[in-house]
């Protein structure tokens, strides 16, 4: 048998002997590390910038930053006489080599600038006290420093990248590419430092160039300041939406702002981690950030946050990595258990407030569809729903709902145990003679009818709500479930005739395995021959219900989750699927007292402006928004 790779006998092999590299060989081996591509550049130019003190920092690229990369500041700047040991390798004046873990700014390696100067052309301008002077170094080759004009702060130029290592530059992605990388690096820069302008500019073809991205610095306390840079960053709406995050424990601090989970997004594409002040890309803290949601959003659709965690630098340790983008807490439990708790405190504040762009998509919804050929309007929450046809009110669905009346405190129940009698379609209830307006103090508003037996509409001070019933009542129903379980475990009701599901072996065994924590849960099963389970009890808030149905929900949410969710989460996700069962049907008719009761309950109920799914529960359109769909503004 011949083999691709002969046998090589060790005796005939030559001995290469142990050599010290130079200089340039060292250093364009650490830029492979430190500089991956010219965002990396960007990052630790950016970040001496700051470290330096400056409060105003303008970066311009040509050709993607692949030609060009220059950044000026206003920061204290350099002595001449430091110009070329600032050039060395792990020359810094960050910290003394006596603590690696006392560190308080961006860098502290000192590699980037030798890096830099071994795979590029860099050229230093600065200026510290009543003198300027300039070096250069192409290559890994100085030259000497000079005299320079400069009024104040550092220009550091950086042309050709990768010109010494040009196997590097056949990694390069397109310009346009390369620039989205440089913007994201300043944009996650600019929220670090709210009190920092921060310009980018694109000077390919010469000249002044276009400014692609400008953040002038905020004012006022660090609350305020983040909220409008992150206004200025990630757009209007992130701000209108997200909440206040502050929270501590154990030594850590995390602040911040967080949407609100109807402001959703289809990839993490808006997650931002900050560790004192450090832009950090850590599995476990996004992990973290995903689990906060869990309780409130799809498998796919993801949270939008910009989270600071602040702590004593003794407590993590940033030197894990050359472009330090990955951090190791001393207690990584802490700062995940401070995130998970954190935001969810926060999410339950926001009580039943969903976002303002569900009002905005259900408007656009409304437009015409445009004209064969342009570009589709995209939307934050798509969500494709089925349409009933209209139907007319009977004169005696209109009598019942004239006889309303305001629902006495506290609200009534309103049929957890409907029998499929009650659940019937029936015809649509308007209400004609309903008061005038509606009290200020319910944000929900009065109900003033149902339509297609699955919206009802109210009519709050200033404009109108439309809320679908079944979403509305799962999320009560599930918030009820949980309640239950972490004060006595959810109530049961014993079924007269145990239920008897057939089921696979592999599913029978899956919901067998949890059979102790379904029994937490008000569900009692039991084995009941092979691939068989026998139900004895349900859960007593959902009244009557079609056990067989939920099992295989719960098996269905079993096999979603795998193995990946700790158990409090998959208890969760089970009830979830349990609140389902539970709640007010579509199709199914409500009186004026139960649908005041829904909203009343709803105002009162944190989460409750999303379903179990993360889709909100209610639309709410202002008089002026209204105005508009006719035309009267």
């Amino acid at each position: 048998m011949s083999s691709a790779h002969p046998k090589i006998d060790p005796a005939e092999t030559v001995r290469s002997p142990i050599r010290q590299l130079d200089e340039a060989a060292i250093n364009r081996i650490a830029a492979g590390e430190v500089v991956e591509r010219p965002a990396s550049a960007v990052k630790e130019l950016v970040e001496n910038a700051l470290d330096a003190g400056a409060s105003r920092i303008d970066v311009a690229i040509a050709d993607g930053g692949k030609t060009l990369i220059r950044v000026t500041d206003d920061g204290h700047g350099i002595p001449a006489d430091e110009l070329p040991l600032a050039l060395s390798r792990h020359a810094t004046s960050k910290i003394d080599g006596s603590d690696l873990l006392n560190i308080h700014s961006f860098g502290f390696r000192g590699e980037a600038l030798p890096s830099l100067g071994a795979v590029g052309r860099l050229t230093i301008t600065s200026r510290s006290g009543s003198e300027a002077a300039t070096i250069a170094v192409s290559g890994s080759r100085l030259d000497p420093v000079k005299p320079a004009a400069l009024n104040r702060g550092t220009v550091v130029e950086l042309r050709d990248i990768f010109f010494a290592t040009p196997a590097r530059l056949k990694f390069m992605r397109s310009d346009r590419a390369e620039s989205q990388a440089v913007s994201d690096v300043i944009k996650r820069l600019a929220m670090a430092e709210p009190y920092v302008g921060f310009t980018l500019r694109d000077v390919s073809g010469g000249g002044e160039g276009r400014t692609t991205f400008r953040a002038d610095p905020e004012t006022g306390d660090l609350f305020d300041a983040l909220h409008g840079r992150l206004g200025r960053i990630l757009g209007a709406e992130f701000a209108e939406n997200a909440l206040r995050i502050g929270a501590d424990r154990s030594g850590l601090a995390l602040s911040g702002y967080a949407a609100l989970p109807t402001y959703s997004r289809g990839s993490a594409v808006a997650q931002y981690l900050f560790v004192n002040g450090r832009p950090v890309r850590d599995k476990m803290l996004l992990g973290a950030l995903r689990a906060a949601y869990s309780d409130y959003l799809s498998r796919d659709r993801h949270p939008a946050a910009v989270l600071f965690i602040e702590c004593d630098p003794h407590l993590v340790d940033v030197n894990v990595h050359p472009a330090k983008s990955e951090v190791r807490f001393r207690e990584p439990g802490m700062a995940r258990g401070l995130i998970v708790s954190g935001l969810r405190h926060a999410l339950a504040e926001a009580g039943h407030r969903a976002s303002t762009t569900v009002a905005g998509a259900t408007l656009g919804a409304m437009r015409p569809e445009p004209a064969e050929g342009s570009e589709p309007r995209i939307y934050q929450m798509d969500r494709a729903r089925g349409y009933a046809a209209p139907q007319y009110a009977s004169s005696r669905a209109l009598a019942e709902a004239r006889s309303w009346q305001a629902p006495p405190a506290p609200p009534p129940q309103y049929g957890f145990a409907e029998t499929e009698a009650r659940q019937a379609r029936v015809d649509p209830v308007i209400e004609d003679d309903a008061p005038e307006t509606a009290p200020a103090h319910l944000p929900l508003g009065a109900a003033r009818g149902q339509v297609h037996q699955n919206y009802i509409i109210a009519q709050t001070d200033d404009g109108m709500v439309i809320v679908d019933q079944h979403a509305a009542h799962e999320r009560l129903v599930y918030e009820k479930l949980k309640r239950q379980m972490a004060e006595n475990g959810v109530a049961a009701q014993a079924l007269l005739i145990p239920e008897v599901v057939e089921l696979s072996d592999g599913d029978a065994a899956a919901l067998l395995d949890m059979a102790d924590d379904l029994q937490r849960l008000g569900l009692t099963i039991e084995p009941f021959g092979a691939g068989a389970v026998a139900v004895r009890e349900t859960p007593a808030i959902l009244g009557q219900v079609d056990a067989a149905a939920m099992l295989r929900d719960i098996v269905d949410e079993l096999a979603d989750m795998g193995d990946s969710q700790t158990v409090k989460d998959r208890i969760e996700a089970v009830l979830s699927r349990v609140a389902c069962h539970g709640s007010v049907r579509s199709g199914r008719r409500m009186t004026g007292d139960e649908m005041n009761a829904l909203l009343r309950e709803m105002e009162a109920t944190p989460h409750s402006g999303q379903c179990n799914h993360g889709r909100p529960t209610y639309v709410e359109l202002k008089l002026s928004d209204i105005e508009r769909l006719f035309g009267r503004t």
